[in-house]
């Protein structure tokens, strides 16, 4: 199973980065990932409709099971996102696409084609950490199905 997030905006913060970068090395010893980083994109987050830039981006997931990070979504333990991965890949999922959105969120009509709308926290996080943490409890999960000591 592929994973694959997608990012709006570059990483600023060099220690972000290298943190970022250590945890998709680690993930990478269990499967492939994938990391996007698109433009910014103009919007306020509360389309009713579609905006182009959202239209592209839904047809590049075509196919891929949509987790959009959002703080209205559900909250797991690292345990049952565990679980969840282990699910995913067990019934043969090709690919999870993880979704960071900017600052202003999600539109409500881009929100609704999510599969998932997973909180990683109900505390706000700015995306550059969103994606640390994101990171982090992908391998974290990982560790956990396999039994390996990290995840204690």
């Amino acid at each position: 199973m592929r994973i694959r997030i997608i990012c709006e905006g570059k990483i600023k913060n060099a220690n972000l980065r290298a943190l970022q970068a250590e945890f998709r090395s680690r993930i990478a010893h269990f499967g492939e990932i994938v990391m996007e980083e698109l433009p910014k994109s103009p919007g306020d987050g509360k389309g009713k409709t579609l905006t182009p830039a959202e239209k592209h981006l839904l047809e590049k997931l075509r196919g891929s099971y949509k987790v959009f990070l959002d703080g209205r979504g559900r909250e797991w333990t690292s345990e049952e996102f565990a679980e969840w991965l282990g699910e995913k890949a067990l019934r043969g999922t090709r690919e999870v696409a993880f979704v960071v959105g900017g600052p202003e969120g999600f539109s409500d009509a881009f929100r609704k084609q999510a599969n998932l709308l997973l909180a990683l926290s109900r505390m706000t996080l700015t995306r550059d950490w969103a994606r640390a943490l994101l990171l982090e409890q992908i391998y974290r999960g990982f560790t956990i199905l396999r039994g390996y000591p990290y995840a204690r």
